[in-house]
């Protein structure tokens, strides 16, 4: 039973243009220009009644896809391959558009007066030589073609003699594409390629890519083969960086280096002032100075000889309490959590760490000895041996120290006389870096009243501390050259005139000085809270807090 026809739909160009509505008594729709500047396309006018008619007012243009409602059934959607480009119809009179040749430096394509069927024969023919590329199918041609079951459209094959030109697989692994044996789709005639319904997908083949360009893999596949080269053990751990632990400003290994460099630029120097003051002393002037001053100076007729007994101990006790003070003085100024306190049983509110206590008893203790040892150094006669008696004494101590530099060094004999230098060295000592620590030691210990505001803003506490740190950094220094000049000019008879009481040259004097710091070394090491506390309490009240 025949229906009547029913208007079609516009169909879209694939370029984007104007679509064509084919249906009696319908008007053509106009898109845009075919040509820079010309007219909007197609011509304006009516729709042909006929389908040749309407062929021949229109240019299929590049993929064609025309619409058409049959009437008895729909035609099923195909996927077509590749068209020639710019293929026109040649209905009523009116050619076909010709466009560019098939083969280089051939004729435009289609032939000059050929038919819409004849055009499509000949590309259906000539598609296996044709050197394009595969058409890409439409997901519903694809499947059909991967399905056995199914029965695959009309395929022209392909010449005798020459297989089918394959290409990638499509999944990884798998085999190359198409199947052999399969041929592209091709219309084989211009009725089919019209029948075509105009839903169906023309797929634009994909442009080939460079054989020089390096083909991307898809990482999120695995590997095909089994990897033969593994990370080591030590590929993902990434170790804690180690902690340096520093010295003040330096670690320990910078410190034992800056010691080297230094200790090595201290002795390069010392090796360029001694030869300097050799030379220094070559000089003739230099010679006639060290003749009028050999570096000592004699002392009065009265003054007496030799050392007695109680010289020796008082030598003796004024090392043992100034390593001691020494060793506690730098235990308080460093301590931040005192472990016991003392207080004392009159006024237990005033608590001071035991650590003070300690210096601070060891220090009543060096002033009880050195009042001893004054009064005894000015009753005896002895105090002329340390104290200048001339002027004379200032360019005897120059040439001393010369003498000294140029490891030339001055004859010794300490017996009857010291040379001048040693004799500035202890007076120094003994009457103004002691009177110095005892006085700035007393303004900062618990003795110095708090309330007498006057006496302080006079003599304030930070001035005391500013000077009782700097005198104990003398006598530091003072013990480590007295002891290396003792063991340097004569050990053995140094040693016998303070410990022995004798100028004789054997090794009394030497034992004496080894049992005294063994001594020193026991009551060092006795010096803790443990041993501490219990004398603390004879004195007054120990507590942890």
């Amino acid at each position: 039973m025949a229906t009547s026809p029913t208007p079609t739909p516009p169909a879209a160009d694939a370029s984007g243009g104007a679509s064509v509505r084919v249906g009696p008594g319908t008007r053509v729709r106009r898109g845009l220009p075919r040509t820079p500047g010309g007219e909007p396309w197609p011509p304006g006018g009516d729709a042909p009644h006929a389908p040749e008619q309407a062929l021949a007012g229109a240019m299929i243009p590049e993929p064609a896809i025309l619409e058409q409602t049959a009437p008895e059934h729909t035609a099923p959607k195909q996927t077509m391959p590749e068209q020639p480009p710019r293929v026109a119809a040649t209905v009523a009179g009116r050619s076909l558009r010709r466009g560019l040749p098939r083969t280089p430096g051939g004729e435009p394509w289609p032939p000059a007066g050929a038919g819409v069927a004849a055009v499509a024969a000949s590309s259906a023919a000539t598609q296996p030589e044709a050197p394009e590329p595969a058409v890409a199918l439409a997901p519903a041609a694809a499947e059909a073609v991967s399905r056995p079951e199914a029965t695959p459209p009309a395929a022209v094959p392909a010449e005798a003699g020459r297989p089918l030109r394959r290409g990638l697989p499509r999944t990884p692994g798998g085999e190359p594409w198409p199947p052999a044996g399969a041929a592209p789709l091709a219309a084989a005639t211009a009725a089919e390629a019209v029948e075509l319904p105009v839903a169906a997908e023309v797929a634009e083949p994909a442009p080939a890519a460079p054989a020089s360009l390096a083909v991307v893999r898809d990482v999120s596949v695995p590997l095909p083969f089994t990897p033969t080269v593994f990370p080591g053990r030590n590929a993902f751990v990434h170790p804690q960086p180690k902690t340096v632990r520093r010295h003040g400003p330096f670690t320990t290994g910078q410190w034992v280096g800056a010691a080297i460099v230094a200790g090595a630029g201290l002795l390069f120097a010392a090796g360029m002032l001694v030869l300097l003051v050799r030379w220094f002393l070559s000089l003739t002037f230099m010679q006639d100075f060290m003749h009028a001053f050999p570096g000592q100076y004699a002392l009065p007729g009265s003054a007496p000889v030799g050392f007695p007994a109680w010289l020796g101990w008082q030598h003796f006790f004024n090392v043992f309490f100034m390593v001691l003070i020494i060793r506690t003085g730098l235990t308080v100024r460093h301590q931040k959590r005192p472990t016991a306190f003392w207080s004392p049983r009159g006024n237990p509110k005033r608590k001071i760490s035991l650590s003070l206590w300690f210096h601070q008893s060891l220090d009543i203790l060096w002033i009880v000895n050195g009042v001893i040892f004054i009064v005894l150094l000015f009753t005896t006669g002895q105090w002329m041996r340390i104290v200048p008696t001339s002027w004379e004494v200032f360019p005897n101590a120059l040439t001393a120290a010369l003498k000294y530099v140029s490891l030339n060094w001055p004859t010794e004999d300490g017996w009857v006389n010291y040379n001048s230098l040693q004799q500035l060295a202890y007076f120094a000592t003994v009457f103004l870096a002691a009177p110095l620590a005892i006085v700035t030691g007393v303004r900062m210990s618990g003795v110095w009243p708090k309330n007498a505001k006057g006496l302080n803003r006079a003599y304030p506490i930070e001035a005391a501390r500013a000077v009782h740190f700097p005198v104990m950094l003398y006598f530091c220094l003072f013990i480590l050259v007295h002891v290396a000049l003792v063991l340097a000019t004569g050990a053995l008879r140094n040693l016998n005139h303070m410990y022995g009481g004798s100028d004789q040259v054997n090794w009394v004097g030497f034992w004496i000085f080894v049992a005294s710091l063994a001594v020193i070394s026991a009551a060092w090491a006795a010096a803790r809270p443990l041993v501490l506390a219990p004398i603390a309490r004879l004195f007054g009240t120990v507590s942890g807090r």
